[in-house]
């Protein structure tokens, strides 16, 4: 299997840092309580200086949204949306600790953190435009066609896990219970993104190994080296 970014999405976007981090043996058990106090304690010290929307890495998203037609304060970047949340109430729900570990990295760091679980993938998985043909399981159940255009994370099966550039993911590889496998993603687009997202990328796979019996593989990407392959899930 693999993961990239199409060329076109590298052309239109070079100013993007990506980093991915691959990992096995992710259980539902794991206490994640202290790290994401930790990260939850950095972002609410980010926050005390003044809102999620005048962060550089938020301000850079917002610029790009509005490039590709989308109204920023009604499709916000999955960072912002998840600031915005702990902002007004103060913590966010729990969910899974894998998820609440990434929420909360992606808290401090004020970039957008996709998990994927990729026994639910196939063959591949690719950020680029949408053709219009692709399928999208909400997670409510229900079947939708992304746009023309759109930027998408497709598998090779033409299946949509995510849309608008990670603002929604797929309800069919959102990480449950029997999750054991995941690609974890993390985009930047601000002037400092390449050493934020190393930064971040190195914290998270820090973190896993701590927590979970888990070896984790991770990468820097760029349009040198724009494809990661891992073992399939």
């Amino acid at each position: 299997m693999h993961f990239q970014h199409s060329d076109q999405m590298w052309a239109e976007h070079p100013e993007l840092a990506a980093g991915v981090v691959f990992t096995t043996g992710i259980t539902p058990d794991a206490d994640t309580g202290p790290p994401v106090a930790r990260f939850g304690a950095t972002a609410e010290a980010r926050l005390a200086t003044g809102s999620e929307s005048e962060l550089p890495e938020i301000q850079a998203w917002r610029r790009t949204f509005s490039k590709m037609g989308l109204k920023p304060t009604q499709y916000r970047c999955a960072s912002e949306a998840l600031l915005r949340r702990f902002r007004k109430e103060g913590a966010l729900p729990r969910i899974h600790p894998l998820i609440d570990l990434c929420n909360a990295v992606s808290l401090a760091y004020a970039i957008p953190v996709a998990v994927f679980d990729l026994a639910e993938v196939t063959g591949s998985l690719e950020v680029r435009h949408a053709a219009g043909d692709e399928s999208y399981l909400t997670f409510s159940g229900e079947t939708e066609q992304p746009e023309p255009g759109e930027v998408i994370f497709a598998d090779a099966a033409g299946r949509a896990h995510a849309r608008r550039w990670t603002n929604r993911q797929s309800g069919r590889s959102a990480v449950r219970d029997k999750t054991a496998t995941v690609l974890i993603v993390a985009e930047a687009l601000h002037d400092t993104a390449a050493d934020d997202v190393r930064e971040l990328t190195a914290a998270l796979a820090d973190e896993l190994a701590t927590l979970w019996p888990a070896k984790p593989e991770t990468a820097l990407l760029s349009p040198a080296a724009a494809r990661f392959e891992f073992p399939a899930g």
